[in-house]
């Protein structure tokens, strides 16, 4: 039977197990869309293709598969690099599906010409210029195979007009992509890191993004209590060990609370787990936990002794590194060590500062946990409510929170939980964010408005660009260049423009109860909470400082 390119694509993706994707049509690409008209395939039609690419990283993140997204030709296409790059900085699996002019064309300037190809390489696992119907075949199953395995990422096929619109045989159809198995596990470095541990009296784990794509939280936290070692996570790893668990440190780093990286400081040896030492996390590199020897399973190779120098390293997926690992560690107390820990935390807690009218941004999010259940997701955008968010919130499930790490992409918060709520139904997203984060992709409050979904953007407002106002204050003499908003929009008019229902916390009477009536309902809100414009996310370790050179808070 005959099919063409388009047609074709559409049930490749049929067999990968993919039932929703995200898009904006035009010329390049519209014979896809025209295939898609007679396709189960679901689509959501973005207003900004960047928010494609966001809706599909939401999909990806809660659920661990590829999802996939679809820009046009030129502009299109440009406007999904920065999703892109993002999936590739988190680790989060996509697949980028680009309409190209039609190959007559390529290389003359045609209109909506830009070489995808070229401009793709440096920002993903693998890109692909289809030349041929037929290379259809092979390049979806490969792209999502590249995708998933191994450390997940970003994956682009560009698809000139004309072979979409190519026509060819179709007998037997190709197996599905499937993530390539991991590596196998030297039994030597087995060996030599259950003897390290053995010989260890100071360990922490240091858990990054890396278990929660292995699906191994579970593994870790019997590591750490096999070990009585603390556990700090990356915030890409928040949620892979419960945050209410005795062991759990939170988050360490720029933003981490006083005690964890202090903690650190201490350890004699680190335990990482499926990060890869970023610089948000380790501060000065050379004066990161300076006296500990270090162990460091990462499923990238690249990554390894990268940064820092490993005593025993694997690269292989951490879920099937710990399983092999831990009949070789026998349970051990270490009271000295957990007793120290616990004195550490007592002195150098994560201070909430006490206002006399209203919460401070830190409390409001702690307080935030009161009002969701565990299984709620959480997206965020990027900022001081970030980070506020990461040190106060409690998260007590894997892929329950979703932030853009490596890139720090505002504008990721509202079209990612979009894509949440598409792909887990039944489930309420909450999406917290920022006045100058909402509005990079506020065009997406019409595609939440369209498909009605149980998203609820909280959005803490201060008029400004808020982490940058505070750089400004504390490092470059408060000279506050272009970090000042003089102009702001009525959010809740704008939710409401949309068609959202939206309410405004700083003039109810009782914040509370209407914060608990907006998330009860069924369908999207929008609830604007105004906030200091001076308030700072402290501690913060200033650039270039170790994590114990941290600037702290005054009276609390």
């Amino acid at each position: 039977m005959k099919f063409n390119g388009a047609q074709i694509l559409c049930k490749l993706l049929e067999r990968q197990g993919v039932t929703t994707l995200s898009g904006i049509p035009g010329g390049a690409i519209l014979p896809l869309y025209d295939a898609l008209y007679e396709s189960p395939l679901r689509h959501v039609l973005a207003r900004h293709e960047q928010g494609a690419g966001f809706i599909a990283q939401g999909m990806a993140r809660v659920t661990g598969k590829a999802a996939v997204c679809l820009g046009t030709s030129g502009p299109g296409a440009t406007n999904l690099l920065t999703a892109i790059a993002d999936a590739k900085l988190d680790s989060v699996p996509l697949v980028a599906i680009t309409g190209q002019v039609a190959r007559s064309l390529l290389r003359t300037d045609a209109f909506q010409e830009v070489d995808t190809f070229g401009l793709t390489l440096p920002i993903t696992k693998h890109s692909f210029m289809v030349m041929q119907t037929e290379e259809l075949f092979d390049v979806i199953p490969r792209a999502f195979e590249i995708a998933e395995s191994g450390r997940p990422g970003p994956v682009v096929v560009d698809v000139p007009k004309d072979v979409f619109l190519g026509e060819c045989e179709v007998t037997d159809w190709p197996e599905p992509g499937r993530p390539a198995p991991a590596p196998a596990v030297s039994q030597e470095a087995l060996a030599r890191m259950a003897a390290l541990l053995a010989a260890s009296e100071r360990p922490v784990l240091y858990v990054g993004g890396g278990v929660i794509g292995a699906d191994a939280g579970g593994l870790a936290l019997e590591l750490a209590e096999r070990l009585g070692a603390p556990a700090a996570s990356t915030l890409m790893g928040l949620g892979a060990i419960p945050c209410d668990h005795p062991l759990s440190l939170g988050m360490l780093g720029m933003h981490g609370a006083p005690c964890t990286n202090y903690i650190l400081d201490e350890a004699d040896l680190l335990v990482v787990l499926g990060a890869r030492f970023d610089d948000r996390a380790t501060g000065h590199a050379a004066r990161f936990c300076p006296e500990a020897r270090i162990i460091h399973i990462e499923i990238d190779p690249c990554e390894i002794d990268k940064i820092k120098p490993a005593d025993v390293s694997v690269a292989g997926d951490v879920g099937a590194v710990l399983r092999q690992l831990l009949p070789l560690v026998p349970p051990r107390e270490r009271p000295a060590w957990r007793q120290r820990a616990a004195e550490l935390k007592a002195s150098h807690p994560l201070a909430v500062p006490r206002r006399e009218r209203g919460l401070h941004p830190l409390a409001f999010c702690q307080a935030l946990g009161a009002f969701l259940t565990p299984e709620t997701i959480v997206t965020t955008d990027v900022g001081q409510h970030q980070m506020w968010m990461a040190q106060g919130y409690p998260v007590r499930r894997p892929r329950t929170f979703l932030t853009s790490g490596g890139l720090g992409t505002m504008g990721f918060g509202l079209p990612a939980a979009i894509g949440a709520a598409l792909a887990a139904p039944g489930r309420r997203v909450v999406c917290v964010s920022g006045d100058g984060s909402l509005l990079m992709n506020v065009q997406e409050l019409a595609t939440l408005a369209e498909w009605n979904l149980d998203v609820t953007v909280i959005l803490l407002n201060n008029n400004r660009l808020g982490m940058v106002r505070q750089q400004q204050e504390l490092f470059y003499g408060k000279r506050y260049s272009a970090s000042v908003f003089e102009r702001q929009p009525d959010f809740a008019a704008l939710a409401r423009a949309f068609g959202i229902r939206a309410c405004d916390l700083g003039e109810a009477a009782d914040p509370a109860a209407m914060l608990k009536e907006a998330l009860a309902q069924p369908g999207p809100c929008l609830v604007n909470l105004p906030i200091a414009p001076e308030e700072n996310v402290f501690p913060i370790v200033p650039p270039g400082a170790a994590n114990t050179d941290m600037i702290g808070m005054k009276a609390c």
